[in-house]
């Protein structure tokens, strides 16, 4: 009885082997644990053997039995497996998702030159100042030499908030209240230089190269020895930095009533190199910016003695020199928000 139990557990073992489908498991397990299957014969025989017989042969035949289950029911797991698999995989569903399609942001042109200017300013140790748009008369016009009634305040016509206070027309409006701030210290003035930037308002008639809001940067140095030496260096060194070293400056006499003597300053072209084009008109030259040294009566009217300090200034448009650097024929380009003109500057100053 030892040797039919051996023998079929031999047999079940070698039938396992090639079992690939679950019509075959079944047929095992009918096989070899069923109602008629060799192993249940054995178990009712061993009702009439000996006792040391049933209890080897029945221990031997409950261990079979309990093998050829857990191989049956591990098998009938891993079909189980398979074809759980099969189901996910063809009743798969994507549920994710779209992606989002992120473009790049950009600069804008006046950041990207206001970004070129400061640092260009900071290297040369001037102080960068954003100044108040919202100003008082005293500091935008009477304490730069141009009292109520004065003629040239026609050229700067700006909006009036009532009869003290005005948007600024220049970033001039942060010399004078620095130049104000640095007489009430009561110590002598070594040297100083500061630079404005931002908006600017003017009563114009928009058209493509003229807007009534619009950017500038102001500068001005004020020491002992300030001279109108130092002013052409400073400009020259300025223009090459944006233009390129192969440009020159030419400073034509001209009137600012905050500076004495003034200064138009040209540009020598950039792109045809002075030989004239449609961008120099035909001249060689550019008109880029006013200039000069400030006015005795300026640095008076805000606490400097014209004895011992002098200072020079300038003044630049913003849009002026994007225009200049990016080929850009129309002003009110900077400000209507076309993401086609935006676009344009993904590759600028990044």
């Amino acid at each position: 009885m030892l040797n039919q139990l051996k023998e079929l557990q031999i047999k079940f073992n070698e039938k396992i082997v090639n079992s690939s489908s679950r019509g075959d498991i079944e047929e095992l397990k009918k096989e070899f644990i069923g109602k008629n299957s060799p192993l249940n014969s054995i178990l009712q025989e061993l009702r009439n053997a000996d006792a040391q017989t049933r209890q080897e042969a029945g221990k031997l035949a409950n261990e079979i039995k309990t093998q050829i289950l857990n191989t049956i029911n591990e098998l009938q797991e891993k079909f189980d497996q398979d074809d759980l698999k099969l189901q996910l995989s063809s009743e798969k569903k994507d549920i994710s998702l779209p992606g989002m399609n992120l473009s790049f942001g950009s600069k804008h042109p006046l950041n990207l030159v206001i970004e070129e200017l400061s640092e260009i300013f900071s290297e040369l140790g001037f102080e960068m100042v954003d100044g108040t748009e919202f100003e008082e008369d005293e500091y935008n016009f009477q304490r730069l030499n141009l009292p109520e009634g004065h003629p040239a305040r026609d050229m700067q016509d700006t909006f009036y908030v009532n009869e003290k206070q005005v948007l600024r027309t220049h970033c001039t409006n942060m010399s004078s209240r620095i130049l104000s701030k640095l007489s009430q210290t009561g110590s002598e003035i070594k040297q100083h230089g500061s630079v404005s930037f931002g908006n600017v308002y003017r009563r114009d008639v928009d058209d493509a190269t003229h807007s009534h809001q619009f950017m500038q940067i102001d500068a001005f140095l004020i020491g002992p020895k300030i001279s109108f030496a130092n002013l052409k260096w400073i400009l020259q060194y300025l223009c090459k930095r944006l233009f390129g070293d192969q440009v020159n400056i030419r400073m034509r006499p001209s009137y600012f009533p905050f500076t004495e003597p003034s200064a138009e300053v040209d540009l020598s072209c950039f792109k045809c190199l002075g030989q004239g084009c449609k961008l120099c008109k035909n001249s060689g030259w550019i008109e880029i910016l006013g200039s000069g040294m400030f006015n005795e009566n300026v640095l008076r009217l805000n606490g400097i003695n014209p004895q011992k300090n002098t200072a020079l200034a300038f003044g630049v448009g913003v849009e002026r020199i994007a225009m200049l650097k990016y080929g850009i024929s129309n002003i009110r380009d900077f400000y209507e928000n076309d993401i086609r003109f935006l676009n344009q500057f993904h590759f600028f100053g990044n």
